[in-house]
């Protein structure tokens, strides 16, 4: 029945019935997505959307490193960027545009490759720029929006967008963006300066990341937003809940805002150790720690 609906529809993408998620996020846990969709290119992912029912759930993917998918999967679509829709350039003198599949990575050495600097922060953001956009990702004092001169979305309509950031409230890890819109783009403002010193910055930051997290194992990043003029990880730590374990999941020994997949979690157990990492910190310090990972699907 998919085969046909991609004959049908002219779509030259991948589209496949109860595939699990798991592979497709850092945490490598979760359940199946109902039906997944891997576009070839813009264009076939706008022919995908005109053809899709108004009805059915529409969820991304970039490279799931900022999400826990449930056990029991996600029900509708799901749409996975990774390995496409990533073309990086520079447009003007201190003007980048980035589609949403580039890495952050990828756009930080772009930046000083082109001699501007401002954009080394995103050299130790492990996700992609559809994921800074949506939850204006940040590290060492910078934040995503704080650069962003416009954006460009699709709809559900398969419509294209262009729209400024006054449109958006843009918070501390949260974007109020129209309903049933998606970042397809990005166009960037970086200063003109050094590239050498922007490069070395890079390697700096990501050798300060390497000293602080744990880097290479499997996790989501940092797992909650750090409360004002204080640090989710020290509340954590304080609690002493570093090595905390729930079934396959554990609280990092290195750096206490991480969850890590000792190798045979499920979702139920991550999930589980965020609630009481929660109940703790509001029970001793009455603090609510806000999860900065976005938690889908259904439970198994």
């Amino acid at each position: 029945m998919l085969e046909n609906e991609l004959k049908d529809n002219n779509l030259r993408g991948k589209l496949e019935r109860e595939v699990s998620l798991a592979r497709f996020t850092s945490w490598k846990v979760g359940g199946a997505a109902e039906i997944l969709f891997q576009p070839e290119d813009l264009a076939d992912l706008q022919n995908y959307m005109k053809t899709l029912d108004t009805s059915v759930p529409v969820t991304w993917l970039g490279r799931g490193t900022n999400v826990l998918v449930r056990d029991g999967g996600v029900k509708g679509v799901v749409i996975v960027m990774k390995g496409c829709i990533n073309n990086l350039e520079k447009i003007e003198s201190n003007l980048i545009c980035a589609e949403l599949g580039v890495s952050c990575a990828k756009l930080a050495r772009f930046s000083a490759e082109n001699d501007l600097v401002g954009a080394e922060f995103l050299a130790g953001i492990p996700g992609t720029i559809g994921g800074a956009l949506a939850m204006n990702s940040g590290a060492y004092g910078s934040e995503t929006w704080n650069h962003v001169l416009e954006v460009e979305t699709i709809d559900r309509n398969g419509e294209l967008h262009i729209r400024s950031p006054s449109e958006f409230e843009i918070g501390y890890r949260s974007v109020k963006k129209p309903s049933e819109e998606w970042f397809i783009a990005a166009t960037f403002k970086f200063a003109s300066g050094d590239g050498q010193q922007a490069r070395q910055k890079i390697r700096e930051l990501l050798d300060q990341r390497n000293i602080s997290q744990p880097v290479g194992n499997k996790s989501c990043g940092s797992v909650f937003r750090n409360p004002e003029n204080d640090f989710a990880a020290r509340l954590i730590e304080s609690c002493d809940l570093k090595g905390k374990t729930i079934g396959g999941a554990q609280i990092s020994t290195k750096h206490a805002n991480f969850i890590l997949n000792l190798g045979d979690a499920t979702a139920a157990d991550i999930e589980s150790l965020i609630l009481n990492v929660r109940s703790t910190i509001e029970s001793e310090h009455g603090v609510s720690l806000i999860p900065e990972v976005r938690i889908i699907g259904e439970a198994a």
